[in-house]
């Protein structure tokens, strides 16, 4: 299986949450591939340049490049604007609707035909369109 790990996933792995880190391991073998994109490495990223220089700071900093320098970080497939439109121009039409970056990272999992691995309920809404999720905090 294919799993694309999320923002709020990567940010529970970087924290060591017990759950997300025990799922992670046991899936680490050669079925599965893990990975992430370069939306959620951006957000990560942008998150911690966010915060005051110090301790707390070089601390996520560190626990980042832990993560990105084991996980493979995937760009965005052409394919993925197909995916993209459709579900932006449904969740317009319902009325609810998803953050930008919400959108390209559920397009990209959905281009690569990949399990997108989240802990952000935000997605329920467009699971309508064969977007598989996985929760691995409970």
């Amino acid at each position: 299986m294919n799993y694309l790990l999320d923002t709020s996933t990567c940010s529970l792995l970087m924290a060591h949450a017990p759950y997300v880190t025990s799922h992670f391991n046991s899936l680490s073998d050669f079925n599965d591939y893990l990975f992430t994109c370069t939306i959620v490495r951006g957000e990560i990223l942008f998150g911690i340049q966010r915060l005051p220089i110090g301790r707390r700071r070089q601390v996520l900093e560190n626990q980042a490049i832990n993560l990105f320098e084991g996980l493979p970080c995937l760009g965005v497939p052409k394919e993925a604007a197909d995916y993209y439109a459709t579900m932006k121009k449904y969740a317009e039409q319902h009325g609810t609707p998803l953050s930008e970056n919400d959108l390209w990272i559920a397009a990209t999992a959905m281009a690569l035909d990949a399990i997108l691995v989240t802990a952000d309920s935000d997605f329920q809404r467009i699971v309508g369109f064969g977007l598989q999720l996985e929760d691995w905090t409970n």
